[in-house]
């Protein structure tokens, strides 16, 4: 049995701190988006994030995602630019965005490729551009 559209869009409402549906899920954590050289795989096991040079992730406000889609899958998407920390070196080719619950360790929560490959560089800070990151439930 799989969750309802109406389920999903209301999971991921809540858990983006739009709404205060379903108890716990409520007052979501900050979310952090971070790079990837790699594909991070389902689990996360497979993240390898640029290490050094200006490197963080970046923290994400409920108001910097648009309400969860009314379809299948249910989907938010970011409505706020996405910018990244001036590098000062060379970050590596990130082929993959990641969201974690922490600014650094923590637990993974969703990833997957960029729709273009770039390779931050000083001075230039990364943006993903609003509009093009999304997380969906499936």
């Amino acid at each position: 049995m799989g969750l309802s559209i109406y389920a999903s869009q209301a999971l991921l409402n809540a858990f983006m701190g739009k709404t205060s549906n379903f108890g716990t899920l409520s007052g979501r954590p900050t979310l952090y988006f971070a790079f990837s050289t790699a594909d991070p795989g389902e689990d996360g096991s497979g993240a390898a994030e640029p290490s050094g040079n200006g490197y963080a992730r970046v923290a994400t406000a409920p108001a910097d995602w648009a309400d969860a889609t009314n379809a299948d899958p249910s989907v938010v998407t970011n409505v706020n630019n996405i910018t990244f920390p001036n590098p000062t070196g060379p970050w590596g080719s990130c082929t993959h965005g990641a969201v974690y619950d922490a600014a650094s360790g923590g637990n993974f929560v969703a990833g997957g490729p960029l729709a273009q490959a770039i390779a931050p560089d000083a001075p230039t800070p990364p943006v993903i551009a609003a509009g093009q990151a999304s997380l969906s439930l499936d």
